[in-house]
């Protein structure tokens, strides 16, 4: 049996975690206060009893789906990077997670619009054959932009050196292999 694949003769380690920037926190936080606001006059001033109530639950429910429902949202997704791949989650009420080798990642493109410019964040492009993974809003997206080429390079340097190891194997004489001195089959 031939040398342990370089890749899995290390463990993985994570080397970074992350969520998206906290400017998607700026519109629920606002959305929260206003409402807050509206309903601190509103409810009570009304002159019916059953109007006093129906404010309260209808401040309640937007404060509910407009801020405290991205905000959780927020919250439950999350990017991992390890030395091996990319795990992105996301979802509140659904799930997803998506995960990536970084053997497959082919070229790391890095794009940033205005407000992410102003708010110093970034997104990321992993792209893998015809199909890419993007990371929104990455906070210090530079850095992991840098990072991320950096385990791409060395995951490329580590299959090299396993197939350079593997094809200077030979095989045994039963296994299919030329062997020493062995002529090679004419076709």
């Amino acid at each position: 049996m031939g040398p342990a694949p370089a890749s899995h003769a290390q463990p993985e380690v994570i080397v970074l975690r992350f969520r998206r920037h906290g400017r998607r926190l700026l519109l629920p936080a606002l959305a929260l206060i206003a409402i807050a606001a509206v309903a601190g006059f509103w409810v009570g001033r009304l002159p019916a009893g059953w109007a006093n109530l129906a404010a309260a639950l209808v401040a309640g429910v937007l404060g509910f789906v407009l801020g405290v429902l991205p905000m959780l949202a927020w919250l439950a997704g999350r990017t991992t990077v390890t030395t091996r791949r990319v795990i992105v989650r996301r979802g509140l009420f659904v799930r997803q997670r998506a995960e990536l080798a970084l053997g497959r990642v082919r070229e790391v493109r890095q794009r940033r619009s205005l407000g992410q410019r102003l708010w110093g964040c970034g997104s990321i492009e992993l792209l893998y054959g015809a199909e890419k993974l993007v990371l929104e809003d990455v906070p210090g997206f530079a850095l992991t932009a840098e990072a991320l080429q950096e385990l791409m390079e060395r995951s490329y340097a580590q299959e090299s050196r396993v197939q350079q190891t593997l094809g200077a194997a030979q095989l045994p004489f039963g296994a299919g292999g030329l062997g020493p001195g062995a002529a090679p089959p004419q076709f």
